[in-house]
């Protein structure tokens, strides 16, 4: 769980400077004015906010002791990477799909539950790895 959450604050604080930035000389319109298209990176953002929507539910039911932190996990991704309103929206269906899915079916940490989760922390791992690989100065 370590691993994936300084993991995760390495990418949203190195790749943040990849992301456009605003030129100083004007001013900035207002976030909902900017129509950036989504980082190339979009599509493993979105998984990677499910993955965490659904450890935050199975880590939770399995009493695991990291708590709260796959939720403050990404609050620190909206707060990096969640420009727009809309983005921020995406991002945070993908975490509510996560949870929904698993909370609709599991209602005890079942053997199945652990392996599921310990898959998506590998998971996880993996998509932060080739973010970071691939994105990252």
């Amino acid at each position: 769980m370590i691993r994936l959450a300084l993991a995760l604050l390495l990418i949203v604080a190195v790749a943040r400077p990849v992301l456009a930035q605003p030129s100083r000389a004007a001013p900035s319109p207002a976030p909902e004015a900017q129509s950036l298209p989504p980082p190339p990176y979009e599509p493993q953002l979105l998984r990677l906010s499910e993955i965490m929507g659904a450890l935050h539910y199975l880590r939770g039911l399995c009493q695991s002791p990291e708590g709260l932190a796959w939720r403050r996990e990404m609050q620190a991704l909206l707060d990096a990477e969640a420009g727009t309103s809309e983005r921020r929206e995406r991002l945070t269906q993908a975490f509510n799909r996560g949870y929904i899915g698993f909370e609709q079916s599991h209602r005890s940490c079942t053997p199945t539950a652990q392996l599921v989760a310990r898959r998506y922390l590998e998971e996880g791992q993996r998509l932060l790895r080739d973010v970071t690989q691939r994105y990252v100065n």
